[in-house]
C-alpha cells in the first residue's frame, strides 16, 4: 500500500504573519521553536500531515524526530518548489490565499528540511512562477524576506530563493507590452529530449498545431518535431538531493485540476517549450475549443494573425482593443485556448515534465532505470483551496487541509477525492497511472492508496480507505471542466 498524510485544521490563515513561526515550542524544533502568543494550526497541520505519512515515526514527540531524515543526508541540499503562480487574483470571490502556497506552509516545511540537513547543508526556494508574475510582491506575500532573515540568525545559514524565470513581462489587455530580462537560475538550465518516451508518442497530434506560453510558435513545434521532445528544466532543481513540492488545491483550466503533478511547470526554463493546446476545432485536429462554431474558428484565425503581428512587435494597440471588445461582449467563460476538458495537450505535456524530473539526477537522465530515481516529498497547501476559474483566477475555497506523500499520484488521487472530482476523468493522473514505462508512481490502481487521516493535528492519525474520504460540497470546476470532472455521484 502507498501512504497519504492527511491533517485537517481550521480553514485559514488569519493571525498568522512572517516569519510564520509555530507558536508551539515543539520539542524537536531546538532553536527553530520560535514561541509566540498563539500557536500557528498551519504550522501543526504539516507537522501531523507529516507524521501522519509515517516519517520517522519511532521517534515522533521526542527532540530527536526528524522526519526529512529518512529521504535527505545531512549536509544534503533540498529544494522546495512551492506554487507562486502569480500575485493577485482577479476574482472577486477570491484572493492570494486561493493561489499561492502559504508562508506559513512553507516555513514549515523548511524547518524540518534544517533539522535533516543541518546548518551545513542547503535549503532553496526555487520557482518559476507565470511570466507577468511580480516576483517582488511575491517575496513580500510569501514572507520570504523575513524567513531568510530568521534562519540567518537562528541558524547562520543561508535560506537562497532563486526565481527561475529568465524573462518579465507586463500585460496590458491580455498583450505584452514590456519585456525585461531576468539572471534565471544561477546554475543553468538542462535539455532533457524524451524522445519516443513522451507522451506525444503515438498521439496523433501535429506539432506544428502546437502554441506554448508565448506568440512565437516555432520554439514549441521546434522542440518537439523529428522525433524530439525536449525540456529545459532547472539545474537548482535537478541537481537537489531531495525536493519538496508544495503545490496549491485548486482547479485548472487546463487540466482540471493543479495539484502534485502539475506544480512541476515551474521547474522549467523555457515555458515555450510546453506545448499548451493543438489550434483549431477537434474536427481539424485541434483541440483549442469544442464544435464548429463559426465565431470560435474565426477567433482562431484572428489570433493566429495577432500572434504573428505581436511576435513582430507589431500591433500591439489594435490587439489590445479586440481584446477589450471581446471581454465586453463574450466575458471570460467561453471555451479558448484549450481551456476545456477535452484539452489533450496539455496533459501530456505534464506527464512528460514528471517523467524528466523523476528520471533524472545530478550526474544526468536514467531512462533504463527500473523506477524513479528522484526522491520527492510532496506537501499539498489545502487550507484555503481555489475552485472555479483556477489556476489564475480561482474562488477561495476554505478546506482546511494538509496532505503529504512521497507519492506524487496517490497524493493527487487523496486530493481529488477531498475535491468530489473523478481520477478517472483527469487524464494526467489516470494516463501516469496507467503507463508502462517511465512510471513515476508505485500505484497501479487507487486501491493501492491508504490514507491516514489526522482529525486534528492533536490527535492520533487512523488508516481509511482512498474511497472513504469525501467533501460534504464538491468543488466548483472550472467552466470548460464542469460536467465533466465530477464524480458520477456526485454529478448534477
Amino acid at each position: 500500500m502507498t501512504r497519504v498524510g492527511l491533517a485537517w485544521t481550521r480553514p485559514t490563515y488569519a493571525g498568522l504573519s512572517p516569519p510564520w513561526g509555530p507558536g508551539h515550542p515543539h520539542p524537536e524544533l531546538g532553536a527553530l521553536a520560535e514561541p509566540g502568543p498563539a500557536s500557528s494550526q498551519v504550522y501543526a497541520a504539516v507537522r501531523s500531515a507529516l507524521r501522519a505519512l509515517g516519517l520517522d515515526a519511532q521517534r515522533f514527540g521526542t527532540p530527536a524526530w526528524n522526519p526529512l531524515s529518512e529521504l535527505v543526508h545531512r549536509g544534503g541540499r533540498v529544494v522546495l518548489k512551492p506554487n507562486f503562480i502569480r500575485h493577485w487574483n482577479p476574482s472577486a470571490a477570491g484572493t492570494v490565499d486561493s493561489l499561492v502556497t502559504h508562508g506559513a506552509v512553507l516555513r514549515a516545511v523548511a524547518d524540518y528540511a534544517w533539522l535533516a540537513v543541518g546548518a551545513e547543508g542547503a535549503v532553496v526556494v526555487a520557482e518559476a512562477p507565470q511570466h507577468d508574475c511580480d516576483f517582488g510582491a511575491i517575496r513580500n506575500i510569501a514572507g520570504l524576506d523575513a524567513l531568510v532573515e530568521f534562519y540567518a540568525e537562528r541558524l547562520g545559514a543561508e535560506l537562497a530563493v532563486v526565481d527561475l524565470r529568465r524573462e518579465y513581462v507586463i500585460y496590458r489587455d491580455g498583450v505584452i507590452v514590456e519585456r525585461r530580462p531576468l539572471p534565471g537560475d544561477p546554475r543553468g538550465y538542462r535539455r532533457i529530449d524524451l524522445g519516443t518516451r513522451s507522451a506525444f508518442e503515438g498521439s496523433g497530434l501535429d506539432p506544428e498545431r502546437f502554441r506554448g506560453a508565448d506568440y512565437d510558435a516555432v520554439p514549441t513545434t521546434k522542440h518537439h518535431t523529428g522525433g524530439r521532445h525536449e525540456y529545459l528544466l532547472s539545474e537548482t532543481v535537478l541537481g537537489a538531493d531531495l525536493v519538496v513540492n508544495l503545490p496549491k488545491l485548486k482547479t485548472h483550466k487546463k487540466t482540471g485540476v493543479t495539484l502534485a503533478l502539475k506544480n512541476l511547470v515551474g521547474i522549467s526554463g523555457d515555458k515555450n517549450l510546453l506545448p499548451h493546446h493543438c489550434i483549431g476545432s477537434e474536427a481539424q485536429g485541434g483541440d483549442e475549443y469544442p464544435g464548429r462554431s463559426l465565431l470560435d474558428a474565426a477567433r482562431s484565425r484572428a489570433t493566429e494573425v495577432a500572434r504573428a503581428l505581436l511576435k513582430r512587435g507589431l500591433g500591439t494597440g489594435l490587439v489590445r482593443t479586440a481584446r477589450r471588445a471581446e471581454r465586453a461582449t463574450r466575458g471570460d467563460d467561453f471555451v479558448r485556448s484549450g481551456n476545456w476538458h477535452r484539452n489533450r495537450t496539455t496533459w501530456r505535456m505534464c506527464v512528460d515534465l514528471n517523467r524528466c524530473f523523476y528520471y533524472s539526477d545530478a550526474k544526468g537522465e536514467r531512462w533504463d532505470a527500473p523506477a524513479p530515481v528522484r526522491r520527492t516529498l510532496t506537501v499539498l497547501d489545502g487550507v484555503v483551496a481555489g475552485e472555479g476559474n483556477g489556476p489564475l483566477a480561482p474562488d477561495d475555497r476554505p478546506l482546511g487541509a494538509v496532505l503529504a506523500a512521497t507519492d506524487p499520484i496517490a497524493l493527487d488521487l487523496a486530493a481529488l477525492r477531498l475535491m468530489g472530482f473523478d481520477a478517472r476523468r483527469i487524464p494526467k493522473v489516470w494516463e501516469a497511472l496507467r503507463a508502462e514505462t517511465l512510471r513515476i508512481t508505485a500505484v497501479r490502481t487507487p486501491g493501492d492508496v491508504v490514507v491516514s487521516e489526522a482529525a486534528n493535528p492533536e490527535t492520533t492519525p487512523r488508516d481509511v480507505p482512498l474511497d472513504a474520504l469525501a467533501t460534504p460540497q464538491p468543488f466548483r470546476p472550472h467552466p470548460g471542466w464542469r460536467g465533466h470532472v465530477e464524480q458520477i455521484s456526485c454529478a448534477a
